[in-house]
């Protein structure tokens, strides 16, 4: 059996003001806008290097816009990915170091939030799943 993430729902308001917010200030990619029924608009939308999309819209979903949180966007240099979402606007935290990983924190229009995290390099991965190399 196999089974791929490929899509997470993130409740918004304001559809147009959030796909704004994703397209512009994080530089996702728009696959689709589309209303498939009438009253169901589905914005479907990549994060750039990513194979799992976000989809916003209408009729839905019964979530709280505002109410995701935790969702992780995984970079390799994040102080150079924090530079350029705080260069269009993005409203991103300080890099926080948590123990070797380092995490950012921003939040969509609508309160949904996000967090960037540092990738780990290989050989500190491989460290931690081998105790002789530690």
């Amino acid at each position: 059996m196999e089974m791929r993430l490929e899509v997470v729902q993130v409740p918004v308001a304001d559809v147009d003001a959030a796909k704004s917010f994703y397209v512009e200030k994080l530089g996702f990619l728009l696959d689709h806008d589309v209303e498939h029924i009438p009253g169901m608009r589905v914005v479907q939308l990549t994060p750039p290097g990513s194979a799992a999309s976000i989809v916003i819209g209408t009729g839905m979903t019964s979530m709280a816009p505002g109410s995701l949180e935790g969702l992780q966007l995984v970079v390799p240099d994040i102080d150079a990915v924090r530079a350029e979402l705080q260069e269009r606007g993005a409203g991103i935290s300080d890099v926080q170091d948590m123990g070797g990983v380092k995490f950012a924190f921003l939040s969509d229009p609508d309160g949904n939030r996000w967090v960037i995290q540092g990738a780990t390099p290989p050989e500190v991965k491989s460290a931690h799943l081998d105790p002789a190399a530690s």
